[in-house]
C-alpha cells in the first residue's frame, strides 16, 4: 500500500508543478513592462493598432493575440549633414543639429505611418528639404553675416513641417558652415586684391603729402631767398660779411669742443713755432 501512494503524491506534485509552471508561464505572457521616458502602443491581431497608449509602468495584455510597441518619448539630438547651393550659385556643406521627439499623444498614427524607425525616415528628409529651401534665399557671403536670421528661419520651417509628421522638435541650430574650394579661393582672392587697394590708397597719399611737404619747402626757401637779397640789396655786403663771420664762429665752436682737432701754426716753421728757443738758434 506504502508503494502506490508514494506513486500517487509525485504524480499530485508533478502535476502541481506543471500547473505552476504553465501559469507563471502565461501571467509572464501577460505582462510587459514600460521603463522610464518610454511609452508603449498594443497591437492587437483582430483590431490592429490600438489607439489608447501605455505609460511607464507594469501593464496587462493577451498573450498571442496582442504585442506592445516600446516608444522612446525622450528629447534626442540628431545631426543632419546638407550639401546644398546658394542664390549666387555657391555650393555649401552645412550640419544641423535638431533635438527631436515624437508626439506622446500621436504614437499610434505614427506607428501606423511611419513605424518604429520614425526618425530615420523623416528627419533626414525634411532636414535636407528646408535647408536647401532657406539657403537658396542667401548669397554664399550673407550665410556668414546673417547666420542668426538664416537659422530662425530653418528653425520655424523645420518645426512647422515637422508637426505634418507628428513629431515635435525643441531645439535646431546650425552647428557647421563651411564653403567649397572655389569659393574659399574667390574670398582669399578677393581679401589679397582689397589689401592691395588699400596699400595702393597709402602710397597715393604719401605721394601727395610728399609732394605739398616739397611745394610748401620750395616756397619758404623762395620767400627766404627773397628777403635775403631784398636785405642785401638794403644794407650791400655788410650782410653777406656778417653772415660769414657767425659761420664761421659756428664752425670754431664745434671743432673746439671735439678732441681729435689738432691746431697747428700758419707757415712752414711748425716745429720751430712748437718752441720759440729753436727759432732764436
Amino acid at each position: 500500500m506504502s508503494a502506490p501512494r508514494a506513486v500517487n503524491l509525485l504524480t499530485n506534485v508533478a502535476r502541481a508543478a506543471i500547473a505552476l509552471g504553465v501559469g507563471g508561464s502565461a501571467l509572464n505572457a501577460s505582462l510587459f513592462t514600460v521603463d522610464g521616458g518610454h511609452k508603449a502602443v498594443l497591437f492587437d491581431r483582430f483590431r490592429g493598432v490600438l489607439d489608447e497608449t501605455s505609460g511607464e509602468g507594469t501593464h496587462f495584455l493577451i498573450p498571442v493575440l496582442q504585442k506592445p510597441y516600446i516608444f522612446d518619448v525622450r528629447t534626442r539630438p540628431r545631426s543632419i549633414t546638407s550639401v546644398t547651393g546658394t542664390k549666387d550659385l555657391q555650393m555649401v556643406n552645412l550640419t544641423l543639429r535638431v533635438l527631436s521627439k515624437p508626439d506622446p499623444e500621436q504614437l499610434p498614427t505614427i506607428f501606423k505611418t511611419l513605424g518604429i524607425d520614425y526618425d530615420e525616415r523623416v528627419l533626414p528628409s525634411i532636414g535636407n528639404e528646408v535647408l536647401k529651401a532657406v539657403v537658396a534665399q542667401f548669397n554664399a557671403d550673407q550665410l556668414l553675416t546673417e547666420r542668426p536670421h538664416v537659422s530662425a528661419l530653418v528653425r520655424e520651417a523645420l518645426i512647422k513641417r515637422a508637426r505634418d509628421f507628428n513629431l515635435l522638435l525643441d531645439d535646431v541650430a546650425i552647428t557647421h558652415l563651411s564653403y567649397g574650394a572655389e569659393f574659399s579661393r574667390a574670398v582669399e582672392q578677393k581679401q589679397v586684391a582689397q589689401q592691395e587697394a588699400e596699400r595702393s590708397k597709402f602710397v597715393v597719399a604719401k605721394a601727395e603729402q610728399e609732394r605739398r611737404a616739397a611745394i610748401v619747402r620750395a616756397e619758404g626757401e623762395s620767400e627766404a631767398a627773397k628777403l635775403i637779397s631784398e636785405a642785401t640789396a638794403a644794407a650791400g655786403s655788410g650782410l653777406i660779411e656778417l653772415r660769414r663771420i657767425e659761420a664761421s664762429r659756428e664752425i670754431a665752436s664745434t671743432l673746439s669742443k671735439s678732441r681729435n682737432v689738432v691746431y697747428l701754426p700758419s707757415g712752414n716753421n711748425m716745429l720751430f713755432g712748437l718752441n720759440p728757443s729753436f727759432a732764436n738758434n
